[in-house]
């Protein structure tokens, strides 16, 4: 599944941005994210249960595309269920 370096997550999370995800509390989700050696699952956690802690992932208006999203996940080896459920619950906050 690639590397587990800080700099992949930070990249992660970087390119989502870049294809119009918002990320609320994106610090906390930094922090996390550093703290695991397998930042991939980290995250779907976040992603799914993350708002207790103040953690959000949204869409900026019609800047989202689904499609990017989708792009970025596989470049960083998320297997398409993992991506088919996180776009889900982009799409469904809208």
């Amino acid at each position: 599944m690639g590397s587990y370096c800080n700099e992949s997550y930070a990249e992660f999370l970087d390119s989502l941005k870049a294809a119009g995800v918002v990320i609320r509390n994106e610090d906390e989700v930094r922090e996390r994210l550093a703290e695991s050696q397998r930042w991939r699952s980290a995250f779907m956690t976040l992603a799914a249960n993350g708002r207790l802690l103040g953690i959000e992932f949204t869409v900026a208006g019609q800047g989202g595309d689904p499609r990017a999203v989708q792009r970025v996940m596989a470049e960083h080896a998320f297997p398409a269920e993992k991506e088919a459920a996180f776009i889900a619950q982009l799409t469904a906050d809208r």
